[in-house]
């Protein structure tokens, strides 16, 4: 027996434009976190280590980004995108 329906994915183009922008969101977050380490163990470098980029924005940016992922996943398409994806 042969199928003639076109198979139907669970999310649409949108869905997936969202995914990549939180993923990409994320990745920033975690980059901006990298650095501020000492090569020796006898320096310490405070001002670095807790600067407000690495406290403060990068964890927002990566909670935004976790928001953008959920709701890529959680989107229903509307009928109109459902079949402009057809």
């Amino acid at each position: 027996m042969e199928d003639n329906k076109k198979q139907k994915f669970i999310f649409n183009r949108s869905n997936y434009m969202y995914l990549i922008v939180g993923v990409v969101l994320n990745v920033i977050g975690f980059l901006m976190m990298i650095g501020g380490g000492a090569e020796s163990p006898n320096d310490f470098n405070g001002e670095e280590l807790f600067s407000s980029m690495r406290i403060t924005i990068s964890p927002i940016v990566i909670l935004l980004g976790y928001a953008v992922i959920i709701y890529s996943i959680m989107k229903k398409p509307s009928p109109s995108e459902q079949e402009s994806d057809d």
